[in-house]
């Protein structure tokens, strides 16, 4: 029997679904006493939660018998997703089922912020009857900037354009020039976007996109634009969104999502009256999404524990890898040579290519593609990359991915080696990695600049005009800033030089600052890489 434990409160229609199947054992214990569960989850194959429950490292201690957690949503912030990989427990969301009443609600938004609804409602039941207070803009014949053009981004696309609305869209990870058969105009960067729309609503993850629109963005914008967010709380400034809404510049915005939940009391945006309209993280509250996204759940577990498939998954937890100890050191390589791609690219990517040398790496290509293309890619789409999905997630945005082999006179060089490629337009940026006898990751080239280091902790990487004084300035620079660097490697390329720096803290703001003003340093980027695995692991 597959015993599944259902954590949390969800849709009647999910508990039937499990009661119905003969070879489930259920139980439905939606209520949990503080450190109650960490003895019972292990005694379960599978786990339902929705956002009600808590799944963090203390409870996957002893995971026992448990192989899988669902969750009945979007978000998996209630579950200790690297806890749960480590115990070897897959994580599972269910993306999909939202997608169409998060878009509803951001049309919906869309049209009662365009018709004045919410105070000419107020109005009414307040006995008054000044019609001419609550004069309207029609959205036909408008423009709506779409930021992301993910599931819900798309969905959102179809329905205005349903309305007669005119749609541009912008999303650093995809490519193309249009999108549903032309009816989209794309534009390649935010800034080309923003002055076209009368209206801009985003569908954005929210990991790297904190202020995303700010001041300067707002500053873009046409007068009398309107902002819709229903993604992710911070995306938009609350405070530069309140301030250019006073000024009149911005004509009104709808949120449904808050920097903090519930916002503060003293929030800008309660002092703007009728230019905004605010709902409390409504997106996903209708009855249909969450019978759905229950259901979703419900299927997904019973998929994976049934051994027929995976679906919905957020980690790596339920791929078999079976790898020896030197393909796990080139796993780990192909991951942090990917994270230091992603922090070097400035704007998004059109192309992904590995190179492989050597029967090792050759043997496992495809591992180590997917591995390197999660790294690049987490945190810019809306849905967590992993092995499962991520190259279907890169090939909606129009990236190519692609295998091929290192040149002759690379091979001649070494023995295995690996090479990662990005192109974002006509630039390309590579690094170049190997593992020796130590089974150690060693960096042996980033952009052409030939090196040899360990990439681990914080690190920064630098191009500056191979001058006298530079390297001193770096130095004293972190000196003054009380960051220790730990190991350092320069590298020489024509007028030019690439240092390489091991930190032992990430660098901060004021020192990123002082090394942009240098104008030797063309080139500042930082990263935090993994600890190295412990030997034998």
């Amino acid at each position: 029997m597959i015993k599944i434990l259902v954590a949390d409160k969800i849709a009647e229609e999910g508990l039937e679904l499990l009661k119905a199947q003969p070879d489930v054992e259920l139980t439905n214990k939606p209520k949990w006493n503080p450190g109650e569960m960490a003895a019972e989850i292990g005694k379960h194959d599978g786990a339902i939660i929705r956002s009600g429950v808590k799944i963090k490292a203390a409870e996957l201690e002893n995971p026992g018998r448990l192989k899988a957690i669902a969750r009945a949503g979007v978000g998996v912030d209630n579950v200790d997703v690297t806890a749960a990989t480590k115990a070897g427990v897959l994580v599972m969301n269910t993306p999909d089922a939202n997608t169409i009443t998060t878009a509803e609600h951001a049309i919906g938004l869309m049209m009662a912020l365009s018709r004045k609804l919410a105070p000419a409602d107020a109005h009414v039941r307040a006995g008054l009857w000044e019609r001419n207070k609550y004069m309207g803009t029609q959205l036909a014949g408008k423009t709506l900037g779409i930021i992301g053009f993910g599931r819900i981004g798309r969905a959102v696309a179809k329905r205005a354009l349903g309305l007669e609305m005119k749609v541009v869209a912008f999303d650093p990870f995809f490519f193309a020039n249009n999108a549903l058969d032309g009816q989209v105009s794309m534009t390649h960067d935010l800034e080309s976007l923003l002055p076209q729309c009368d209206y801009v609503t985003v569908h954005v993850p929210g990991d790297k996109t904190k202020g995303l629109i700010d001041a300067s963005k707002i500053a873009l914008c046409k007068k009398g634009v309107r902002f819709i967010n229903c993604a992710r709380g911070g995306v938009i400034s609350e405070k530069d969104l309140a301030e250019a809404i006073a000024s009149g510049h911005v004509a009104g915005a709808a949120l449904d999502v808050f920097e903090t939940e519930p916002p503060a009391k003293d929030s800008p945006l309660f002092a703007l009256g009728d230019k905004v309209l605010l709902t409390p993280h409504l997106g996903a509250s209708t009855n249909e999404a969450q019978t759905a996204v229950s259901i979703d759940a419900v299927n997904e577990i019973l998929l994976y524990l049934r051994g027929k498939g995976i679906e919905g998954a957020v980690n790596a937890g339920g791929i078999e890898m079976n790898l020896s100890a030197p393909e796990k050191a080139y796993a780990d390589l192909a991951q942090r040579m990917g994270i230091i791609l992603g922090a070097i690219a400035e704007k998004g990517f059109n192309s992904i290519t590995l190179r492989t040398n050597g029967e090792l790496p050759k043997r496992i290509a495809a591992t180590l593609q997917r591995l390197a293309v999660i790294e690049l890619l987490k945190g810019h789409v809306d849905q967590t990359p992993n092995v499962v999905n991520v190259l279907h997630l890169a090939e909606q945005r129009g990236i190519s991915i692609r295998q091929e082999t290192m040149g002759q006179a690379m091979q001649r060089t070494l023995q295995h080696s690996i090479e990662l490629e990005i192109t974002e337009g006509d630039k390309r940026h590579s690094t170049i990695g190997t593992v020796f006898a130590d089974n150690l990751p060693r960096v042996l080239a980033i952009k052409g600049y030939w090196m040899d280091m360990v990439p681990e902790g914080a690190m920064a990487l630098i191009v500056n005009k191979d001058r006298p004084g530079v390297i001193g300035y770096v130095g004293n620079t972190f000196g003054q800033q009380k960051i220790n660097i730990a190991d350092m490697t320069i590298s020489r390329k024509g007028d030019k030089a690439l240092m390489l720096l091991k930190l032992d803290a990430p660098p901060t703001t004021e020192c990123l600052t002082a090394l942009q003003k240098d104008s030797g340093i063309e080139v500042v980027k930082t990263f935090v890489l993994p600890a190295l695995p412990p030997a034998g692991a």
